[in-house]
């Protein structure tokens, strides 16, 4: 990814984030930007790992979603805000993301996003990683890793970020937490449970996503933390529109579906990868 074109997806991503309150369609930013759409369109998805559409609802749900916590504001009028024509329609889209209705979301009082303003990283090469560039996690990565998960909440519904840092920093004195850097840039980040063997994050920055570096992070569980072991994580359910494509992913490197869940009262699916299957993973 040149550097020319990550300056022009930041002045997109700048307008966007300077218009929420609008009706934000590919043509609208394009023209705004003075890009043919179809260019935009590809170009922005390379770079952030989502649509423009995608980016700009979620972003416009979050900020719905804040304000329904911290606001009194009348949810029409939050619907207008952020960009809805009316409640019906913000109401539909916000209960397809967020699993409740704005009023019942308003009443439980915990706001979580599903997306935060985008970070691009201008300094990126077209370097090929190797497991033996994955290492474990200290105490100083827990900066960069936190503004990791950040940027790609999309991947992990309610997200309780005091909670989150408790259980890391335990990942991490238990050497439960491995990273994978390119130079001062955090771009990779995997926590693990030993027993029963599980992923409970795997983070991979948007702009290296294209890159293989999921698999390269399940190489190096496999043969060095979790050999010979069935090993089990959760993600969305088919047909959520919360989904970037976190379950794609995973059935990419190999997992089977499992049962259905609910976690933190958000319903989600369990996937396993199972020995057998890793040996084929490891010699493929």
């Amino acid at each position: 990814m040149g550097n020319q074109s990550v300056i022009s997806i930041e002045a997109v991503i700048d307008y966007i984030e300077s218009h929420l309150d609008g009706k934000l369609e590919l043509e609208t930013v394009a023209e705004a930007v003075h890009y043919s759409k179809y260019h935009l369109h590809r170009l922005f998805t390379e770079t952030v790992g989502m649509t423009i559409h995608d980016y700009v609802q979620r972003r416009q749900l979050t900020e719905a979603a804040k304000l329904l916590v911290f606001s009194d504001k009348p949810i029409i009028e939050i619907a207008f805000i952020c960009g809805y024509e009316s409640q019906q329609s913000f109401s539909l889209a916000f209960k397809a993301m967020y699993k409740s209705p704005p009023a019942e979301y308003r009443e439980e009082r915990s706001f979580y996003p599903l997306q935060l303003r985008f970070i691009l990283h201008r300094r990126t090469t077209a370097m090929e990683f190797t497991i033996q560039d994955i290492r474990l996690a200290e105490k100083k990565d827990i900066v960069d890793w936190m503004n990791l998960m950040w940027l790609v909440i999309d991947g992990y519904p309610v997200m309780d970020e005091d909670d989150y840092l408790a259980k890391l920093e335990e990942s991490i004195d238990e050497k439960r937490a491995l990273v994978l850097r390119e130079g001062d840039i955090l771009i990779g980040a995997m926590a693990f449970t030993y027993s029963p063997g599980s992923i409970e994050f795997l983070g991979v920055h948007p702009q290296y996503r294209n890159r293989g570096l999921q698999k390269l992070f399940l190489d190096a569980l496999l043969e060095t933390y979790l050999p010979g072991q069935e090993i089990s994580t959760t993600t969305f359910r088919e047909q959520d529109k919360a989904d970037t494509g976190h379950r794609d992913m995973l059935l990419q490197l190999g997992f089977a579906e499992k049962e259905l869940l609910t976690e933190f009262g958000y319903p989600t699916q369990r996937f396993v990868l199972p020995p057998k299957k890793q040996e084929d993973i490891q010699h493929g």
